[in-house]
């Protein structure tokens, strides 16, 4: 029988502690390493060679997306599945470009991980159907440009018109017209409607 070998990355304990226990129980599975920061993540993969890799995508230093890039710039088969708490569609797309085989709520952990481990080991992308609706509902937005995704970064840490132009070297009118363009694009009433809409979606986080 082939035996699945398994990382999870993570930097919450408590989260291993159930991964490892959930994969415990299975005979057809086995928790290889264990990693806290994408970093520590990246050496672990040179040393075992797991068949699939667990990655939160929020952590300190380096996050999952960034250390899904530097694990397959190394090994381009590897086969990851992004562990997330939240379905913003912006992430999820990165998180696929980077090269994620899966997406899976952490919320639905008990009841879809293992499932999810075997079909990505056998060569599927397995996505949560919460994420794939959600991701569905924005497939036709139009996308914010990087400099409007620069603005709206300053937008949520509280910055006036005037100090986002200082800060990008814009004027204060260009800024206003981006601004106008961020509310539009997000189906947004204001600027705080705008910040809270990108920030479930994954488009910035702070």
């Amino acid at each position: 029988m082939t035996v699945i070998r398994v990382m999870a990355v993570d930097d919450h304990p408590l989260l291993r502690d159930g991964i490892s226990a959930l994969i415990g129980a299975q005979t057809d599975m086995e928790l290889v390493a264990e990693a806290s920061s994408g970093r520590e993540a990246v050496d672990l993969f040179r040393t075992h060679h797991p068949d699939i890799t667990l990655m939160d995508l929020q952590m300190p230093e380096m996050s999952g997306i960034d250390t899904i890039s530097a694990i397959r710039g190394e090994f381009p088969d590897a086969r990851i599945i992004m562990l997330t708490t939240h379905a913003g569609d912006v992430q999820v797309s990165r998180a696929l470009k980077a090269g994620a085989r899966g997406y899976l709520l952490k919320g639905l952990l008990r009841k879809e991980l293992l499932e999810t481990i075997r079909a990505v080991h056998a060569g599927h992308k397995r996505v949560s159907s919460e994420i794939a609706a959600e991701i569905a509902e924005h497939a036709t937005d139009d996308a914010l440009t990087p400099r409007e995704i620069d603005v709206l970064r300053l937008v949520a840490r509280g910055n006036a018109n005037k100090a986002i132009g200082a800060e990008l070297a814009l004027t204060e009118e260009t800024v206003k017209s981006h601004v106008r363009s961020i509310l539009a694009k997000l189906g947004a009433n204001d600027r705080t409607h705008a910040v809270a809409i990108a920030l479930k979606r994954g488009i910035i986080d702070l």
